[in-house]
């Protein structure tokens, strides 16, 4: 989320906003110096690890996030050509 929202800046957005269902207080504070709003819907104390909180938290593959990747680049040329 972190190399996300620094390469989003690099896109001049007008505001960039970072929503979680759970995280660390800390991690909710770093983010509110670097976006401009960060939404942290739930942040336990202790907090120990993010995949404790779900039911799945089975990780993606590189090659499922290339996929998905590709597919976004797909459907964002296709929705410019239906603009232009």
């Amino acid at each position: 989320m972190k190399a996300a929202s620094q390469a989003l800046r690099l896109q001049k957005p007008k505001r960039i906003v970072v929503a979680v269902p759970v995280a660390a207080e800390e991690t909710c504070n770093e983010f509110r110096m670097t976006v401009d709003e960060i939404v942290c819907a739930y942040t336990p104390e202790p907090f120990m690890a993010v995949g404790i909180w779900y039911q799945d938290f089975s990780q993606t593959t590189d090659e499922e996030v290339q996929r998905l990747l590709r597919q976004a680049e797909q459907q964002a040329i296709s929705q410019h050509s239906q603009v232009g």
